[in-house]
């Protein structure tokens, strides 16, 4: 693919030449070796590698909101506690990331760069069915390096423009898209997030409330999962938390997030669940 390139100093004749809008697709046709589920790996176990642990969504009127803790583990270590696990997709999506750390966090950057070909490619944003589509496929590459003990299993949602909702896609191993219902968590801690969600999740939740609910989910999975790390207040190390909605993806600030991770903290302390807001806190986290 570069032969061009190096005799004549131009690019070469493919990046030039109209084709498909997916650019996952333009790889696998002239640079194969560059998707991670296209390399091949040399003989033997594969090593052990950080992996990402417990993502938690939910939906509320007018968006959804996205929330990861921070910690990465290799077997029974700590290999990182601020690694970030909650990314944009695009404008309207975010994707959060489970499994092993480097493939993960390499698939979400190629997943970027093809949402953002295909809107130059067209002209028009992908359709929020269309971007799981796309992210389910590469899931489906990946499956040679899962087989190995290298799976990634990410979780995805974003703003609905049609529809004008947030909406959550999970998917396993082997690339089945499935569509989620108010909210889910994926991950080694998802169980106990997953008995927090439905405790703590209501209809008509605004953004306030459902991002400290969000908090609260991985608060309760950090307290029986050893691979989820909670919030550390002496390091200042908060989760990451998104939300989408028609204005688009917005990461909350540490500064917001250390109020909201204190309510929480002073809401088990005080015997209460985190499902309702403690009277006279809701202009503070807002």
């Amino acid at each position: 693919m570069t032969t061009d390139a190096h005799h004549t100093g131009r690019l070469p004749s493919a990046f030039t030449t109209p084709g498909s809008s997916s650019f996952s697709e333009f790889l696998s046709t002239h640079a194969p070796d560059l998707l991670p589920g296209r390399r091949s790996l040399p003989p033997g176990a594969a090593p052990d590698s950080p992996h990402g642990t417990t993502i938690v969504a939910l939906t509320f009127p007018g968006g959804v909101v996205m929330a990861g803790d921070r910690r990465a583990t290799m077997g029974n270590y700590i290999a990182n506690r601020e690694i970030e696990k909650v990314f944009p997709a695009d404008t309207y999506s975010c994707v959060g990331i489970a499994g092993t750390a480097g493939i993960a966090v390499e698939m979400v950057r190629l997943f970027q760069v093809e949402l953002e070909h295909y809107e130059k490619i067209e002209g028009a944003l992908l359709s929020l069915d269309g971007k799981a589509n796309r992210l389910a496929a590469m899931i489906r590459g990946n499956l040679g390096l899962a087989m190995q003990g290298m799976a990634v299993v990410p979780l995805f949602a974003g703003y609905d423009l049609d529809r004008q909702v947030g909406r959550i896609f999970s998917y396993d191993v082997t690339g089945g898209r499935y569509e989620e219902r108010d909210h889910h968590s994926v991950g080694s801690g998802s169980v106990f997030a997953r008995g927090a969600l439905k405790k703590l999740w209501r209809p008509g939740l605004d953004a306030a409330d459902a991002v400290r609910v969000a908090v609260g989910a991985l608060y309760d999975a950090a307290d029986d999962d050893s691979a989820t790390g909670g919030p550390d207040l002496e390091r200042r190390i908060w989760p990451v938390v998104a939300t989408v909605t028609a204005e688009g993806y917005q990461r909350l600030d540490d500064d917001r997030l250390a109020g909201v991770v204190r309510q929480v903290i002073a809401e088990r302390r005080d015997g209460r669940s985190g499902g309702e807001p403690s009277a006279g806190a809701g202009g503070a986290d807002r």
